[in-house]
């Protein structure tokens, strides 16, 4: 499957791109995202504790600035 941009036409267009990004796309993402951050963290800092205490910061600052966005430009 090609994925086509969204066009604000299309009533069906984010359906089709939520069917291109399948839960293993989001895996596979996230694999990716903790390989880079394995791959800089500092070399007496790669053990896996570090890595997870890292990625849940950046999680958990990204989290926190969508909460953030969502109250200054969301609908609610």
């Amino acid at each position: 499957m090609v994925f086509q941009p969204l066009d604000p036409g299309d009533e069906e267009s984010f359906d089709k791109m939520r069917d291109f990004f399948s839960p293993t796309q989001v895996d596979q993402s996230v694999r990716h995202a903790l390989q880079l951050c394995w791959m800089m963290l500092p070399r007496d800092k790669r053990n896996a504790a570090e890595l997870e205490r890292e990625f849940r910061r950046i999680v958990d600052r990204a989290l926190a600035n969508l909460r953030e966005d969502d109250q200054a430009f969301g609908d609610s």
